[in-house]
């Protein structure tokens, strides 16, 4: 297998070109047995399932110690970091205090605690010091019998001024009330051609189950640099407010007055995740698990509350779509649960962010949302259709790469793709919605006789309850009466994915599947750039 870097071939000798690939082929270290979307598009795969390898899909017990409090008073406790926009700053977020659920719960007072970082590049010497804001939010019910809550009081600092590519040491609290251990963090590197975060695990649809324990553990094992989660946390949702819980709501509590949620799983998911997340930057995009109605018709308070998001860095004015640099890579992490329509803000940021972004500075684009466009699943099956209408075009103008979406609990892989045909300069879709929720996998597809589902009964009405019609198929069918041609690889399991930039035009994606206790290679292909073949409209802006 040859490599070539097209975006620098016009510009560089052969001399300059043959040192500067010595750095950056990946022919260095790559195996040629693995294939790149220079060899697409491929035949349609589907692995079937095997049931032996289901895992254990339910949740964590509160009585488990991975979830319990391990603090007293109003030691920090849940402690995460996200990035902001560029490597130069860094979010650390935490919670003091405990929550409280029940019929009265009394708020507890965010001025009361400090949110103060320590910080510096000796773990001996934090010589720096920032400070940031708190808060608590509530989940409330006015509904007799049922628990209300509210939160520990949440903080987020953000650290500026910081240095690409090195490791800082911290510790965050309140002097006054205790300060956390003493954590660590690399910054990301400096935006350019030539450099990129060594690895970039994507999860989603986590939960809190033992297969979720099973699946971080493997991520973990890949030692990323950075953690994408696709939407759906904690699954809080699944539970009413006095604990009990169904892996079907709507089949088994039909009759509440409205849909509860048992938000202490949002902690429990907090605790069990910090070993990982108060050292790698978590990025997080919501979920429709996220939505958790409540009392005033709110709507994603936990969500909102509890994650630090670079929004305002990036010129967003919603929590729920923002955008980051990563070194060479650009991300645009969008929100399918708040208007996309092109008239709205959403859109309206999305052509600015779009419009600033530099090939010569990120050459990579990476897009993520929660519901997929192109998955050949009977569950969810074009719940997206109409954000697709809205902003499918506007994303292959730019020349998006990659997009990473959850949702579905499967994995699935796309040719590269544009309108539902085979695009050589479409992005490659990853679903990857297997982080081991207890909702369980996807099984069927649409493909198969008789489960093609009613047209009209797949709007969500999270995401507007509109029917969008769409000619997806060549014979105009609603489904394809066999595995649709931009769809590369499915498979029913839960897994994990990790993507290694290798340099300007070559990436690494690997699927990780969980096997019981073991990880194992489920799906590995390089995923290669061709600017040549497909300028994007901003290659000099």
């Amino acid at each position: 297998m040859s490599f070539s870097d097209g975006s620098i071939t016009t510009f560089l000798g052969l001399q300059l070109l043959l040192l500067f690939f010595c750095f950056l082929s990946p022919a260095t270290f790559s195996d040629a047995t693995i294939p790149s979307t220079l060899d697409g598009p491929f035949t349609p795969v589907t692995i079937t399932l095997d049931t032996s390898l289901r895992g254990k899909a339910v949740d964590l017990p509160d009585t488990d110690p991975r979830v319990q409090r391990y603090v007293t008073g109003f030691q920090p406790e849940q402690i995460s970091l996200a990035l902001s926009s560029n490597y130069d700053s860094i979010w650390v977020s935490w919670i003091t205090g405990e929550f409280q659920i029940g019929m009265n719960v009394t708020p507890l007072d965010p001025t009361s605690i400090a949110s103060i970082v320590q910080f510096g590049t000796l773990g001996d010497s934090l010589i720096h010091t920032a400070t940031g804001s708190s808060l608590v939010y509530n989940q409330l019910y006015p509904f007799e019998g049922l628990l209300n809550y509210t939160s520990g009081i949440i903080h987020h600092v953000r650290i500026t001024g910081l240095q690409p590519s090195t490791v800082y040491y911290y510790r965050c609290g309140d002097p006054s009330h205790g300060m956390s251990k003493i954590h660590h963090f690399k910054t990301m590197p400096a935006s350019s051609p030539t450099s990129y975060p060594s690895r970039i695990a994507i999860v989603g649809d986590t939960g809190l189950t033992y297969n979720t324990t099973a699946t971080i553990s493997h991520l973990v094992q890949n030692s990323p640099d950075l953690v994408l989660l696709v939407g759906d946390v904690s699954y809080a949702n699944l539970y009413l407010t006095n604990g009990t819980s169904s892996d079907c709501y709507s089949c088994n509590f039909s009759n509440t007055p409205i849909h509860e949620t048992y938000q202490p799983r949002w902690d429990y998911w907090g605790r069990f995740m910090e070993n990982l997340t108060s050292t790698v930057p978590l990025m997080v995009v919501e979920g429709n698990h996220e939505l958790e109605l409540q009392a005033g018709n709110k709507t994603f308070e936990a969500y909102s509350s509890r994650f630090a998001f670079p929004y305002i860095e990036s010129g967003s004015t919603s929590k729920f779509y923002y955008s980051f640099n990563a070194g060479g890579i650009h991300f645009v992490m969008l929100g399918a649960y708040i208007d996309f329509d092109r008239s709205g803000e959403q859109y309206e940021w999305l052509k600015r962010d779009l419009a600033k972004f530099n090939r010569s500075v990120t050459p990579w684009l990476v897009v993520t949302w929660h519901p997929p466009w192109y998955s050949t699943y009977t569950a969810h099956y074009k719940e997206a259709e109409c954000m697709k209408v809205a902003m499918e075009e506007l994303l292959y103008s730019y020349g998006t790469d990659i997009v990473f979406n959850g949702h579905v609990h499967a994995y699935e892989r796309s040719n590269r793709v544009y309108n539902y045909q085979l695009d050589p300069c479409g992005p490659v879709h990853i679903v990857i919605g297997d982080g081991g929720n207890r909702e369980k996998m996807a099984i069927e597809h649409t493909d198969e006789p008789g489960k093609c589902p009613d047209p009209l009964s797949t709007p969500d009405a999270a995401l507007g309850g509109q029917f969008c019609p769409s000619n997806s198929t060549t014979t105009g069918a609603f489904c394809w009466d066999q595995q649709p041609p931009y769809s590369a690889l499915r498979e029913s399991s839960f897994g994990h994915g990790i993507l290694e930039m290798k340099n300007a035009t070559w990436a690494l994606w690997t699927w990780h599947r969980n096997q019981d206790t073991n990880s194992q290679v489920g799906d590995q292909i390089y995923i290669v750039r061709q600017p040549d073949l497909c300028p994007p409209y901003n290659v000099t802006t």
